[in-house]
Formats: structure tokens, sequence, C-alpha cells
């Protein structure tokens, strides 16, 4: 917005006074109405499984959390991680939303579009990515003992006894009857 030229006749003045009045006011109404709608931003996120679903306001606090009932099948530390971390990616997606807000209320004043993003992405970061899944081809089958490339593993030996059982066993440290038949 361009600022008034006065020193012209008091006609002309009193037009560019007007002007410049009317862009004011029509300027801070867009900036009331971009800060209503970043007000009203909401994000909410899940995290891969669903087992934990977080809402964020603008701010960046938490307005809803549901955990599913599949959480009973993992431990406390690991819910607590799920619920941190879905936390965070949500709070991450403010700052887009606010961009667009941002865009298209005040998007003709590029510096406070900037100033106001980069705040958002100062406060919320984008998260560490969720770890991997292990699946079958990412784990690796644990051994026992050392195998080289292209080696057959050792093949284990029968734990049971070959040597038939008998109840009057001269060797039976037990003294009577087996209890595994």
């Amino acid at each position: 917005m361009s600022q008034p030229s006065f020193g012209g006749d008091g006609f002309q003045t009193e037009q560019e006074l007007r002007r410049w009045s009317a862009g004011v006011a029509a300027k801070a109404e867009r900036y009331q109405v971009m800060q209503t709608e970043v007000a009203r931003v909401s994000v909410t996120e899940s995290d891969r499984d669903r087992v934990v679903t977080v809402t964020v306001d603008a701010t960046g606090a938490v307005t809803d959390l549901v955990i599913s009932d599949d959480a009973r099948e993992i431990s406390g530390a690991e819910l607590s991680t799920l619920v941190l971390r879905t936390m965070r990616a949500a709070q991450s997606r403010i700052t887009g939303a606010v961009a667009e807000v941002m865009e298209r209320t005040v998007g003709d004043d590029p510096q406070t579009v900037a100033a106001v993003v980069g705040s958002y992405r100062d406060r919320f970061p984008e998260p560490e990515p969720e770890p991997e899944r292990p699946t079958a081809s990412t784990v690796d089958e644990m051994r026992l003992g050392r195998v080289e490339d292209g080696e057959e593993p050792p093949r284990q030996r029968p734990t049971r006894s070959t040597r038939p059982s008998t109840d009057d066993d001269p060797d039976d440290d037990w003294g009577g009857p087996s209890i595994l038949r």
C-alpha cells in the first residue's frame, strides 16, 4: 500500500488521505480475518497403525487424544513414545495449515507471511520419521555359532535319549515309574 502524497491542493490531499485510510482499514480487516482463521486451525494425526490419534490446536496444545484398544498389545513405554511421536507429527503440520491461511488472507504482505510461518516452523519442527517396522525381508535370522557364507549350518543333535525306558531301569535314580509316559 502506498503512502498518501501530501503537498498538492487541499482537495487532492483530502482524497489521498481517504484512499490511504480506506486501504489501512481494509488491511486491518484482512489481518483480523487472518487472526481469527489461524486461531481455528486444528490438525489431527494418527500413527501408522491407528493406535493413537492426536488433535492439536494452532498453539500446539493437545485438544483430543484417542487411544484404541489395540494399545493393550504394546508396553506402556511404547505407548508413551507413540503418543509423543504422533503429537509432534500433528504439531509439525500446523505450520502448513497456518501458511495456507496467511497466503489466503494477507498474502500481499510477504514479510509478515514469512515471519509468522517461520515462527511456527521454529516452534514445531518436522518430527523424526517413524522407525521402520520389521518385515520378513529386514529381520535377520538369529543363529548360535558362526556360519560362513555358503556353508551349511550345523545340524542340531537330538536331545532325547535313544535308550529305551523301562520301569525297572537299574540306572534310574528316581526309583519309580517314569512320569513322562
